[in-house]
């Protein structure tokens, strides 16, 4: 059976992580409104985003815990995800020849 102290150390740890994500959001919000530049702005939401998910899956997923397989398939799925947004970034301004653009 579990401790009341082992209960409370891990509440306590999921209270700080959704503070966390909290937190992570308003990040968000507040960086959309500085101008960086289109693509840092891009950049800095995905890192944002990056970390709150990362946080999501280890602490709320238990994947902090996991077998070394389990890191195998994430850092997979993580060095693809990089790849596509890398891709979608590049080809942002890679308009046909004869495009209107603003």
């Amino acid at each position: 059976m579990s401790d009341h102290s082992d209960v409370s150390k891990h509440i306590r740890g999921y209270l700080i992580i959704g503070a966390t994500l909290i937190i992570g959001t308003v990040l968000t919000v507040l960086a959309s409104y500085i101008d960086l530049g289109h693509h840092w702005n891009i950049v800095l939401a995905l890192v944002i985003a990056t970390v709150k998910a990362s946080l999501v899956a280890l602490f709320f997923m238990h994947l902090i815990s996991e077998k070394q397989m389990i890191y195998t398939v994430l850092g997979f799925t993580a060095f693809f995800f990089i790849g596509l947004m890398f891709i979608t970034i590049a080809a942002y301004n890679d308009f046909p020849a004869l495009t209107t653009t603003r």
